[in-house]
Order: C-alpha cells, then structure tokens, then sequence
C-alpha cells in the first residue's frame, strides 16, 4: 500500500519535473500536461479542462494551481505537494541559469536579437496548443456554439477585458448554450 502511494508520488513529482523541465512556459505546458496527465490516466479530460479552466479563473500562476489540481485528484494532500515539488523546482534552476547569463551578456546586442526571434515562436506556439486544446474539448467536431464562445472570446481579449472576466463569461454561456433543458 505504501508502495503504491509511493509510486504515485514519484509519477506526479516525474511528470511535473518533465512538463516544467520541457515547456517552462505557461499556456505553452499546458498541451505537455494534457498529454502526461490525461494520456497516463492521472485524470479524466473532463477533469483536465475543468482544471484548466479553474486555474485561468483563479488568481494566481496558472502552472501552479494546475499542479495543485492534478496532484490532489492524483494523490490528495502529499500528491499536491509533490506536484508542486516538480513544478517549482525546474522553473527556480532556469531562472537562476538564466539571471546569471544576462548579468554577465545585458549588453549585448545579441540578446536584443534572440529575444526578438523568440517573440514570433512563442506566439506560434501558444497558438498551436489552443487549437489543440480546443479540439479536445469537442469530441463530436467543432460546432457551431463552440465557435461563437471562442469568437466571443477572443474579441473580449482583443479589447483587453481581464481573462477570468472573460473565462467566466465563456462559463456562463456555456451553461445557456450546452445546459440540456427539462420542462417537468
């Protein structure tokens, strides 16, 4: 028994050192989890949306309330932990790696030219992953409903309306345009 709550442990402190290790970005880890919490059965999808739309209402680093939810629905208050353990070891290394290289190169024109060819990957990037995030949660195609809440959305962002602002708002429709209506 013991043993088994150990390994569970370990899968949740693994796959966090993995996801933050691999995609230190934010919305970028998210496809990364998707794949390790959903395709190794840590949680459901409907689970791993709800999470995900959860962790974007809530203040707070997206990363971290998603370890928190993942750990706890894999291993309650010790897999919470040791999510976290993953998720916040990894980013703390880089970034002390990361602070020492531009103290010692801030001057160099380089890092103004590396910095403007990341822009345009990252954009892409975040892209890709909510596409694909998008077309997880329509397992019957992309319907009609759904493309009016991410249209909605994405003029709310465009406007600059604060994103748990507009996550809630996506919530609500979704319950008018997805509720199933019983009369009796």
């Amino acid at each position: 028994m013991n043993t088994s709550k150990f390994m569970v442990w370990f899968r949740l402190l693994w796959m966090f050192l993995k996801v933050n290790i691999l995609s230190p970005s934010g919305p970028a880890s998210i496809g990364l989890l998707y794949k390790e919490a959903v395709g190794n059965e840590v949680m459901t999808e409907a689970q791993f949306v709800e999470a995900v739309g959860f962790s974007n209402v809530l203040p707070g680093s997206e990363a971290l309330k998603l370890a928190m939810f993942v750990g706890f629905a894999a291993g309650g208050i010790p897999g919470v932990l040791t999510a976290l353990l993953g998720a916040i070891l990894p980013p703390t290394v880089m970034m002390l790696i990361v602070a020492t290289v531009l103290q010692r190169f801030q001057h160099s024109n380089w890092i103004d030219g590396f910095v403007a060819g990341m822009s345009p990957a990252v954009a892409a990037l975040i892209v890709v992953v909510a596409w694909e995030l998008f077309r997880a949660t329509s397992p019957k195609g992309i319907d009609r409903r759904a493309m009016l809440i991410a249209g909605l959305s994405a003029i709310a962002f465009w406007f600059e309306l604060p994103s748990p602002l507009v996550l809630l708002g996506a919530g609500l429709l979704g319950v008018l345009l997805y509720s199933q209506r019983s009369y009796g």
